[in-house]
């Protein structure tokens, strides 16, 4: 039997980023192929050994949508069991960013307002969040998600 040192029931870390422009926000749809296909989320994934939650957040936007996040600010922290797994998700507003979006994984992009975002078929263990959404105030820059 396989030695196990983590506890299967320990939460997986994850970060997800609430990319604004204006009054929308960057919805992903997860792409057929991949767990919970069909399911619109914030853009992000797992905390690496030895990344600190605004590192592991940079990388992700950059290997999904070819971003630099350049001002991130805390926003929550969320825990959600799934069957087959539990996450603890930390999520950033991401105030500021350089380059354009675009689907590096084959997922569907969509900007929303967050109004719109409760028609969408969003993850269990985001859905919670867009009630309190709102765009972040006048802390962004006014350059704010636009691509240099």
């Amino acid at each position: 039997m396989p030695n196990r040192t983590e506890n299967p029931r320990s939460p997986i870390e994850v970060v997800g980023g609430i990319l604004w422009r204006g009054k929308q926000f960057l919805a992903a749809q997860r792409p057929e192929g991949r767990g919970h296909a069909g399911f619109w989320e914030f853009p992000g994934g797992k905390v690496e050994q030895g990344e600190t939650r605004e590192q592991a957040l940079t990388r992700e936007l950059a290997e999904e949508l070819s971003i630099t996040a350049r001002t991130v600010r805390f926003w929550r922290t969320v825990e959600h069991t799934y069957p087959q797994k539990s996450v603890r998700l930390h999520f950033f507003h991401v105030l500021d960013f350089s380059g354009t979006p675009s689907s590096n994984e084959g997922q569907t992009l969509r900007w929303v307002t967050p109004e719109e975002a409760q028609e969408l078929l969003f993850l269990e263990a985001d859905r919670p969040l867009l009630p309190d959404l709102t765009p972040p105030n006048a802390e962004a820059p006014a350059s704010a998600g636009q691509s240099n």
